[in-house]
């Protein structure tokens, strides 16, 4: 989809390369400019699946030479990401000013936790801090609980990496009718902000408060995972009427009195703890099987490499290659080829084949 479309990446952590590996999954090219090695980064791999189907260069742009060669792969870019602190790519003499010098087309991605411009925008921070302070993270958990939500989903690829996706495409088109490339300001603040305009409609027709466990999604017996009895867990969200008065049938619960009553928030807790001793007293598989294959909107909870064995994967949504576990690219396209995991390079691997053809250019 993406086929002519040339990225320039600098080397970051999270979301920036997360969405360069989007871009790349899209059909885009997309250069990554790697650091001289200095040392494994605690906690990540030294070949990062995030690099897969990318070419690597390795510049050092301290390097006067180096950040040369760097503006001269800028000007072969439509776009170009990078995940610094603010103003750190302009003391480089590498930032939007001095690209759309080369390259007036340019997209200049930014990719940061606090965005370009605000009262925190140079102070460290990470996914849980970002989406804490925009509200995000408020509704995730239960009544009582400290807020818990997936690691790195929200914050820095749901409020981060697609919405700097998002912003590079839309500059690109803008760019290919007016020749005008720009800057976007991704912010994971501001992306998971938005994320909540869907609950906040919610909120809007007055079925979602403030409190946290007395609101349709994360308050009811119906909306919330189990613990079963061989420590799996099954998630239950039957929200509508037809899909509860179901799920109660396969529990045997149809004509309870209380059960009947779906909305009565005052039931809800009392409701909950009946559930919880029902799924406890069976293995997750058991409830599974219960439920496979109907409207009741009940399902396990499965890790990565359950999901990757689960018959639902026969879309080859999880593929493993070389040992490596991984997630196919998503959304799919109508006329787009079979996937399979592309190469990930190593450091540097590309570097004398990216300068000869700078060379010729």
């Amino acid at each position: 989809m993406l086929q002519e479309i040339r990225i320039l990446e600098v080397e970051g952590l999270g979301p920036g390369p997360f969405a360069a590996m989007t871009l790349a999954d899209l059909g885009a090219e997309v250069i990554c400019v790697h650091r001289p090695y200095t040392g494994r980064t605690p906690g990540m791999p030294e070949n990062s699946l995030l690099d897969r189907g990318k070419r690597s260069i390795t510049l050092d742009l301290k390097d006067p030479a180096d950040a040369e060669t760097f503006l001269k792969l800028a000007g072969t870019a439509q776009g170009l990401i990078e995940g610094f602190r603010p103003g750190v790519m302009e003391r480089l003499g590498l930032g939007p000013d001095q690209c759309h010098a080369v390259n007036p087309g340019l997209v200049y991605g930014r990719m940061t936790g606090w965005g370009q411009d605000s009262p925190l925008a140079h102070t460290a921070g990470h996914d849980l801090n970002y989406i804490s302070l925009s509200g995000a993270l408020w509704y995730a958990s239960s009544p009582g609980d400290a807020p818990l939500t997936p690691a790195t989903l929200v914050g820095d690829i749901g409020g981060g990496a697609m919405y700097l996706v998002a912003g590079m495409l839309a500059g690109i088109l803008k760019a290919r009718t007016t020749g005008k490339g720009c800057v976007v300001d991704a912010a994971i603040y501001d992306g998971s902000a938005h994320m909540m305009n869907l609950l906040m409609s919610i909120r809007q027709a007055g079925n979602f408060g403030v409190e946290r466990g007395a609101n349709l999604l994360d308050g009811p017996h119906w909306s919330r995972t189990y613990a079963c009895s061989d420590g799996g867990f099954v998630s239950v969200q039957c929200l509508e009427p037809k899909f509860y008065a179901l799920f109660l049938e396969k529990l045997g619960l149809a004509e309870d009195p209380d059960f009947q009553q779906q909305f009565n928030k005052a039931l809800w807790p009392a409701l909950t703890g009946r559930l919880a001793g029902i799924f406890a007293s069976q293995p997750r598989d058991h409830w599974s099987a219960l439920f496979e294959g109907s409207d009741a909107c009940v399902a396990p909870v499965l890790n990565p490499e359950e999901a990757l064995a689960h018959p639902m994967n026969s879309r080859g949504t999880w593929v493993e290659d070389a040992g490596v576990l991984q997630a196919a690219p998503a959304p799919r396209f109508s006329n787009q080829t079979e996937w399979t995991p592309p190469h990930i390079p190593q450091r540097g691997q590309h570097t004398k084949e990216i300068l000869a053809e700078l060379d010729r250019t």
